[in-house]
């Protein structure tokens, strides 16, 4: 008798421990992962503008202002203005591969600058505001010089391609007014890119209405 009852002393413990164990939770599924991100570094004159015309692309994470490919460390933007600095106007671009190509990218800054026009863009003169493509990696490198081939090739408009092909170098962003302008300013800028032709000298450049 004594036997049985330690048999069931033995069970109704093994069964208040069972109760006590904390349930087992399933495994959460594993949070998706951050998009890539990788950066394109373009000249194309006013860096206003370029910042527009980059930001209205899918895929297209952020755009900066600043200057790119000179000689004077920490750069103003009444310096470069001087066209002595070495630097150009350019734009950073943050994107998504898996949304948007570096291809894709470089097909929107071609259709954004004017290729024949050299040491300068529109109405903004100086190598300050040159075309330019600044490559980040071997890859770059690569696909943008295909693409000024490509273009060599099959232009749709009368003269040379003046725009350089450079290995991007110290990235110095634009003073905070530089800074989405066109988005803090409409009225200024419109007039602006009014006035520079800008938009006239694409469409004649590219054949578009």
């Amino acid at each position: 008798m004594m036997l049985m009852i330690l048999k069931d002393i033995s069970r109704c413990a093994a069964l208040a421990c069972a109760l006590l164990m904390p349930l087992t939770v399933s495994a959460q599924p594993a949070k998706p992962a951050a998009p890539a991100t990788a950066v394109a570094t373009f000249g194309g004159g006013c860096f206003w503008c370029m910042e527009e015309a980059f930001d209205k692309l899918p895929g297209v994470i952020s755009t900066v202002s600043g200057y790119m490919g000179g000689r004077t460390p920490n750069p103003t933007y009444p310096q470069v203005s001087t066209g002595t600095t070495g630097h150009n106007e350019v734009v950073q671009v943050s994107y998504d591969p898996a949304k948007i190509s570096y291809v894709q990218l470089l097909d929107a800054f071609w259709r954004n600058i004017d290729p024949t026009q050299a040491n300068g863009q529109f109405c903004d003169q100086g190598s300050q505001y040159r075309s330019e493509i600044f490559y980040h990696d071997e890859s770059q490198r690569k696909l943008a010089e295909a693409s000024k081939a490509a273009l060599l090739k099959n232009k749709p408009f009368a003269g040379d391609v003046h725009t350089l092909v450079t290995a991007a170098s110290r990235f110095y962003p634009a003073e905070e007014y530089h800074q989405d302008y066109y988005r803090k300013n409409p009225v200024r800028y419109s007039y602006y890119k009014t006035g520079c032709g800008r938009e006239a000298r694409l469409k004649e450049v590219w054949k578009t209405r």
